[in-house]
């Protein structure tokens, strides 16, 4: 006497099963290469924030070393002038130097800011671009 009936799974059954098992793990696999991809992006975002930062930060260093070196080259002129009038005068050259160099530095900054918003920009494109792509296949 066999204890044990024989099992088996009707041959449609089996075929959905083998179906939804295939379309389950197609799925799984899209959403884990979009999460990779997701954390490659942020990851490439941070990148980019954090080399931005630094670039602004050694330009507003070096704009302040400047600008410090230059006030204290004029207080060493002023005091050596020998008029009100050569004060004057310094102080008109200075005037006119440090606006100069305030502006200079202030379309610097601009562009170092600008550039990393252009790349930002870009970079999120090229993200959505990509997650849209892979979407559709």
């Amino acid at each position: 006497m066999n204890m044990n009936p024989g099992f088996e799974i009707p041959g449609a059954m089996r075929e959905f099963a083998e179906k939804s098992i295939g379309q389950a793990r197609q799925a799984f696999d899209s959403f884990i290469n979009t999460a990779r991809r997701t954390a490659e992006t942020t990851r490439d975002s941070a990148d980019l924030a954090r080399k931005s930062t630094q670039d602004a930060g050694s330009h507003a260093f070096q704009a302040a070393e400047q600008n410090v070196h230059a006030t204290l080259d004029f207080a060493q002129k002023l005091i050596q002038a020998k008029s009100l009038q050569e004060a004057m005068q310094l102080q008109a050259e200075f005037t006119r130097s440090q606006f100069a160099a305030v502006q200079a530095q202030t379309k610097e900054f601009g562009s170092i800011t600008q550039g990393a918003m252009k790349q930002g920009t870009e970079q999120f494109r090229d993200a959505v671009r990509d997650a849209a792509d892979q979407s559709r296949t």
